[in-house]
C-alpha cells in the first residue's frame, strides 16, 4: 500500500479556515481517532526556534496549535504543549518564549499545561523530554522552512527539540559534518516517531532560514500524515529540488524507514501540481541547483561558508557566542568575532541570532562560481 499525505490548501491564519483545513486533512486520513486514542494524554511539540513573533514566520503558528488543540479536545484528550529551544536552553526564558511566540496565550484560552523539556530520559544515547513516556501519544507540529545547515526543516528536523537542553550543543560538537548530523537526526527519528505530524506550510521560511535571516513565503497550504520521510520529500519538491537532495531523507531511505517516492505517496486533498514551481529561495549554503554536478563534486571540498556579522544590526547580545559548540566567536573591542580555523559551519550563530545580523560569508571559489 502506498503511504498516505493529506495536502489541504489554507490561505491565512484566520482561525476558522486553519481549522477546517486541519479537520479536513485528519478527516482525509481516516479521522483523529485513527491516529488518538479519546481520553488520551497528548504531547503537542510545535518548533519554538526564537522567541520571536508569530508574523516573522520562524516558529509554528499559534492559531495552528490552537486548531490542533480543539480537535483534540473533541474527543477529550488532556493536552500537553511544550518545546526546548534548539540549542540555547540558558539563553531563551521559556516563559518569555511561549509569551512570544502565541502559546502562552493560547494555553490560557484552552486550559491546557505549558511544559518545559527539563527532565530528560536517555532512549538510545539522546536524552529526550520525559513527556515522551508521559503521555500516550505525541503529535509533531513543524514549521516549514529553510535551513543552512541541512537545506530543509519540518517534519523530521522539528525532533531534534526532544532533545533536552544544552546537550543539542554536544550533538553539534559529536557530529561536525552535515552528513553526520543529518544520521544522527534519522537516529532520533527511529527513537522518537510522532504518532501525526501536521506541517505548518501556510507562511514558510525561504532564503537563509530557519530563523529571523530567512524570508517569510506564502504557501498556503497543510501537510499531515504518519510518515515523517514522505512529508520532507513532498516539501523538497514544493522547494522545487528532489527528495534526495535532502541528506535525512537520504539516510532513512538507506535504513528502509520511509517513503522517498512520489510513486509510492499518495496525496489526499488538493492537487500537488498546485504547490509546485514556487520558485522557493533556497539557503546560500546550498550548492544544489547552483552548480552543475560533475562540478560540484570536484568543488565541493574546497567550497565553504563561514558566518559573517553585519555590524549595523548586531547588538551584542552575547547569543552567538553563548551557543557556539566549539568557541569560535567572541566579543572583542565592542564587536562579534569569528575565529574562521575553529568553525564549523553549523550555523547555530545564525538560528540564534534575534536581529537577523549574521550573513553567509563564501570562499574566494565559491565567489568565482558565483554562489
Amino acid at each position: 500500500m502506498k503511504t498516505q499525505l493529506a495536502l489541504v490548501k489554507c490561505d491565512n491564519y484566520d482561525f476558522n479556515l486553519v481549522y477546517n483545513s486541519v479537520k479536513r486533512a485528519i478527516e482525509l486520513l481516516g479521522g483523529i481517532e485513527k491516529f488518538i486514542k479519546p481520553e488520551a494524554k497528548v504531547l503537542i511539540k510545535p518548533n519554538l526556534l526564537q522567541a520571536v513573533s508569530p508574523q516573522q514566520a520562524v516558529t509554528t503558528h499559534p492559531i495552528l496549535v490552537k486548531a490542533v488543540i480543539k480537535i483534540l479536545k473533541g474527543i477529550k484528550c488532556k493536552i500537553y504543549l511544550g518545546d526546548s529551544p534548539s540549542s540555547w536552553f540558558k539563553v531563551v526564558n521559556f516563559e518569555e518564549l511561549y509569551a512570544r511566540c502565541g502559546m502562552k496565550t493560547i494555553a490560557e484560552e484552552e486550559s491546557i499545561e505549558l511544559v518545559d523539556f527539563k527532565h530528560p530520559v536517555w532512549k538510545n544515547n539522546f536524552p529526550l523530554t520525559n513527556y515522551l513516556d508521559f503521555c500516550d501519544y505525541f503529535i509533531s507540529l513543524p514549521k516549514f522552512k529553510t535551513h543552512e545547515l541541512t537545506i530543509l526543516t519540518a517534519a523530521v528536523k522539528n525532533l531534534f527539540g526532544l532533545v533536552c537542553g544544552v546537550y543539542k550543543i554536544e550533538l553539534h560538537r559529536r557530529y561536525l559534518k552535515k552528513e553526520d548530523f543529518c544520521k544522527m537526526l534519522i537516529d532520533l527519528y527511529e527513537v522518537a516517531k510522532p504518532h501525526l505530524t501536521i506541517v505548518d506550510g501556510i507562511v514558510s521560511l525561504e532564503g537563509d532560514g530557519p530563523g529571523t535571516s530567512g524570508i517569510p513565503k506564502n504557501t498556503g497550504f497543510i501537510l499531515a500524515g504518519v510518515d515523517c520521510i514522505a512529508i520532507d520529500s513532498i516539501l523538497a519538491l514544493i522547494m522545487g529540488l528532489k527528495p534526495l537532495d535532502i541528506l535525512t531523507n537520504l539516510e532513512a531511505k538507506r535504513r528502509g524507514l520511509g517513503i522517498t517516492e512520489l510513486k509510492d505517496i499518495e496525496i489526499l486533498g488538493d492537487k500537488l501540481e498546485e504547490f509546485l514551481n514556487m520558485n522557493f529561495k533556497l539557503p546560500a549554503t546550498s550548492l544544489i541547483k547552483k552548480v552543475p554536478l560533475p562540478i560540484l563534486e570536484i568543488a565541493k571540498k574546497m567550497i565553504r561558508f563561514y558566518p559573517k556579522i553585519k555590524p549595523d544590526k548586531c547588538v551584542l547580545c552575547g547569543n552567538c557566542v553563548r551557543i557556539c559548540p566549539v568557541k569560535a566567536m567572541t566579543i572583542k573591542n565592542k564587536k562579534v568575532r569569528v575565529d574562521h580555523s575553529k568553525c564549523i559551519s553549523c550555523f547555530c550563530c545564525q538560528e540564534t541570532c534575534l536581529y537577523s545580523a549574521i550573513n553567509i560569508k563564501t570562499t574566494i571559489l565559491a565567489k568565482i562560481i558565483g554562489l
